[in-house]
């Protein structure tokens, strides 16, 4: 049963971990969150890193970080095996939740979930108000003038 290891930049990490507790209390036990300090040495974040990847009790791990070329994501990628531990980036609230409700899964299929959920979270929601509907309740001379602003 794989567990979850947020590496952020402080606070987004915790914050996601706190998101999770909302919705999945239960499965809080295999989520750990590592939070990354501005000006913390690179030297430190993989040593607690590997002190978190450690403290999974030797299941899989699929990492999650905030985002890609950034330091947790740059450290994260040394570590990772591609077998026991793998890495996706750019974690979200839709992703987090959607690896929550499917984390009795293997490893592979978590990865593939972990993108669809992060991607799929993120959409363009359309406007209430109808595309020929007037900004306001100018007259024509003033609207015309509005739109030429």
């Amino acid at each position: 049963m794989p567990g979850l290891l947020i590496v952020a930049h402080t606070p987004l990490a915790s914050a996601l971990r706190a998101v999770a507790a909302h919705v999945f209390p239960e499965r809080l036990d295999r989520v750990q969150a590592l939070d990354v300090a501005p000006d913390e040495p690179v030297e430190q974040v993989e040593a607690r890193l590997r002190e978190g990847l450690a403290g999974m009790s030797g299941r899989p791990v699929l990492m999650l970080t905030d985002v890609f070329g950034a330091t947790p994501s740059n450290v994260a990628q040394r570590l990772i095996d591609g077998v026991e531990v793998r890495l996706v980036t750019g974690v979200n609230v839709p992703m987090l939740w959607r690896l929550l409700s499917h984390l009795d899964e293997p490893l592979e299929a978590l990865v593939g979930r972990a993108v669809a959920g992060g991607s799929q979270g993120v959409m363009q929601i359309a406007s209430q108000r109808p595309q020929n509907q007037a900004l306001n309740s100018l007259s024509h001379d003033q609207s015309h003038a509005h739109h030429q602003q």
